[in-house]
């Protein structure tokens, strides 16, 4: 088989981190791929904030838990040690389709790496917060942007996930 296609086919969300942290060169080979991914007439408009500072990994973390209304002792990054944050400049069209196929490039990197990734939501109200859009001034980053998803990455903690059957019925032809 294809090596892209079975990777594609094996990736799986993971939901359990061991604390240990990645090397910065392959964090930087999964954002690379991300930088790669397909935008809308070839802008490259998404941005990536590669946070491994375990404090401000923390205050996300935080910041997303009270979003989704969880526990306060919740972490919603699942203990993965690095949290890359995709951004899209809000007045480009395809900013969510942009934002998505890069976190969706990196995803797939990680997985080759042997590294574990998830995708967690809750971004965009997480940077729509004065508290975000301060983060966001602390690094420099100046103008309108609107969170697409974080990413996750981390050694996997346990087995990794089985591959389940896709549902049947979802491809139709219009020959």
């Amino acid at each position: 088989m294809n090596e892209v296609l079975k990777v594609i086919k094996e990736r799986r969300s993971i939901r359990k981190f061991k604390s240990d942290m990645i090397p910065k060169e392959i964090i930087d080979k999964v954002i690379e791929s991300g930088l790669y991914a397909a935008s809308g007439k070839g802008q490259q408009s998404p941005i990536i904030i590669s946070v491994t500072n375990k404090e401000l990994r923390d205050k996300l973390s935080r910041m997303n838990c009270k979003i989704g209304g969880w526990k306060e002792d919740f972490d919603p990054f699942y203990n993965a040690p690095v949290v890359l944050v995709i951004l899209a400049p809000k007045d480009w069209p395809t900013f969510v389709y942009d934002g998505s196929l890069v976190i969706g490039n990196m995803m797939l990197a990680a997985h080759t790496l042997n590294i574990g990734s998830c995708w967690i939501h809750r971004a965009k109200q997480e940077f729509e917060s004065e508290e975000g859009k301060e983060i966001l001034k602390s690094l420099g980053i100046e103008g309108e942007y609107e969170g697409i998803g974080h990413c996750i990455l981390g050694y996997v903690d346990g087995d990794y996930p089985n591959v389940i059957a896709r549902k049947p019925n979802r491809v139709y032809y219009a020959d």
